[in-house]
């Protein structure tokens, strides 16, 4: 790894840490958690009281993959929406976003709009 590669982990650490000492998850309305990679993105609704993951998703999954989408961006949005349908399946409406660290800006905003899309409120 890199110097300036490793530096810029260690802001996006440093910044997830202060996101989540205020971002919680209860059960009423528990925390929708992003991670990014160069390739793939994930999304998953997890319960801090209980520390329980309740949902998940990856760009990896089967039914993002069969979308006839090609950018990164755009199977972020899917991935999102499709997040969002589960969700509210098990009866989630409401979520507090954990960009995990992460800009608002590129795929972790479209995986938040295809997710508000798909039925989630933030």
């Amino acid at each position: 790894m890199a110097l300036g590669d490793k530096k810029r982990q260690q802001r996006r650490l440093r910044r997830h840490r202060r996101v989540r000492k205020k971002v919680v998850g209860t059960g009423e309305r528990p925390r929708l958690v992003v991670h990014r990679s160069l390739k793939n993105l994930e999304g998953q609704i997890v319960d801090d009281s209980r520390g329980v993951t309740l949902l998940g998703i990856s760009t990896l999954s089967s039914t993002v993959r069969e979308s006839d989408e090609s950018t990164k961006t755009a199977r972020g949005k899917v991935a999102g929406k499709l997040l969002a349908e589960k969700a509210r399946e098990q009866g989630i409406t409401k979520v507090v976003f954990d960009r995990g660290g992460y800009l608002y800006h590129g795929r972790v905003r479209a995986f938040a709009e295809g997710a508000r899309e798909g039925g989630l409120e933030f």
